[in-house]
């Protein structure tokens, strides 16, 4: 099946964590947003104003991350930075669960947190991302950390931050889209590089990547359109960690 170029970028959650930007790096993140029609510019916290201010009037989300990278900031804590960031303008949240509490065994900690993010975000017209961090997960709590991110209101499970100590896998996103249901979405992240890796999790159910690598992706994906190539992947690439 043939895609355009629309199709990649509206897949893309262009990524702006990493801790030495500058604003001026964060401001030239999102002219390449804008430029190419990405899902979302995904920035940390404090960015959060400038992402509002520059893609104000445009299809381009503002998403920030919320208790990034570990997960283990207090529950209200989380809900604090989760309040500050709608106030301030954003569309989209991505969480980081409480992987210990998790590895605990405390279930019914993680869903209540996860349900106090997805009310907070729902309330003021926002979405939830659950970031599982499945690195440091087992498989069956990869399939408990999606069931209790689904009954507790999640939009997305999402793989990775893409600082653990790996990133997105093939084999995750297929647990991950087999273990929610069709209301809830699947993002990779962590590793995504190119537009076969893009392509590979496409392919498995994954309808959003974070990716820093917007414009090489793009740059791939207009150069396979004009040669009349740019298809749904055959193969399925494996991705590597971190952003």
């Amino acid at each position: 099946m043939s895609l355009t170029p629309k199709d990649i970028a509206g897949m893309l959650d262009h990524s702006t964590l990493q801790p030495y930007l500058t604003e001026e790096d964060i401001r030239h993140g999102c002219e390449v947003a804008l430029k190419y029609g990405t899902a979302s510019v995904c920035a940390r916290p404090c960015d959060v104003p400038i992402l509002a201010e520059m893609l104000a009037g445009s299809p381009v989300k503002v998403c920030t991350v919320i208790g990034f990278p570990h997960g283990a900031h207090e529950t209200a804590i989380k809900v604090a930075e989760a309040q500050l960031a709608l106030q301030q303008g954003c569309q989209e949240l991505d969480m980081v669960l409480n992987i210990g509490k998790l590895k605990h065994g405390d279930a019914d900690y993680v869903e209540s947190e996860i349900r106090q993010l997805a009310d907070t975000a729902h309330a003021a017209g926002a979405i939830l991302k659950v970031i599982l961090e499945t690195c440091y997960l087992t498989d069956e709590e990869k399939i408990l950390a999606c069931h209790i991110s689904e009954r507790a209101g999640a939009d997305f499970v999402k793989t990775s931050t893409g600082y653990g100590s790996a990133g997105c896998k093939i084999e995750d996103l297929k647990l991950m889209r087999a273990n929610v249901s069709d209301k809830v979405r699947i993002k990779g992240s962590g590793g995504i590089r190119d537009l076969d890796t893009v392509l590979s999790a496409r392919a498995v159910g994954a309808s959003r990547c974070g990716v820093s690598a917007t414009e090489k992706i793009m740059a791939e994906a207009e150069k396979r359109w004009a040669e009349g190539t740019l298809k749904e992947a055959a193969d399925l690439k494996e991705m590597a960690g971190g952003y």
